[in-house]
């Protein structure tokens, strides 16, 4: 399976490209930008093995991530969607999607990440899948707030390597 391409008012959601490798790398290497997510820059290497990584969900999963792009230039400014990381925690997510969202210091502020992670959400419940989670730490109040106005809800503070980190659910409407 392949991603669908998604459009809203001002994004379109696409599959992942070769030549979003510098962008995406660039958004990835930005302390601003990973702050709470690992706290560490990611390699170019690094960006790379990740986005190979967002495509090989489509096949394996049946759902994954998409590239974010500004609908009037087509500027990619992140990624949005789902995965299964098998991570060791408790309570266990284990074949639950994940969602997950990051975009550009440029495009922080300003809706991108509800009106993407609203598409990918509206996308996951067409295919019928009752349930998503995401992870989020608790001192991205940005991320808390995107994930509120998107129908999570805090169900649970986990570790395992994940510290100070806020489990968050929702089930399909």
């Amino acid at each position: 399976m392949t991603p669908p391409t998604l459009v809203t008012p001002r994004l379109l959601l696409t599959p992942h490209r070769a030549e979003d490798l510098d962008a995406l790398a660039a958004i990835w290497a930005d302390p601003n930008v990973v702050r709470h997510i690992s706290g560490k820059p990611s390699s170019r290497q690094e960006s790379w093995f990740r986005m190979l990584g967002f495509a090989g969900l489509w096949p394996i999963l049946g759902y994954g991530y998409w590239a974010v792009r500004e609908k009037s230039s087509g500027r990619f400014m992140g990624d949005v969607g789902f995965a299964d990381f098998a991570r060791p925690i408790e309570p266990s997510i284990a074949g639950i999607p994940e969602a997950g969202w990051v975009l550009a210091s440029w495009a922080h502020g300003q809706g991108f990440a509800t009106e993407a992670l609203s598409a990918a959400l509206a996308w996951l419940d067409q295919h019928h899948i009752d349930q998503s989670v995401c992870l989020i730490n608790k001192d991205n109040q940005a991320s808390l707030r995107v994930a509120e106005k998107t129908g999570y809800i805090k169900t649970a503070d986990v570790t395992a390597g994940l510290e100070d980190t806020v489990l968050l659910t929702r089930n399909r409407r």
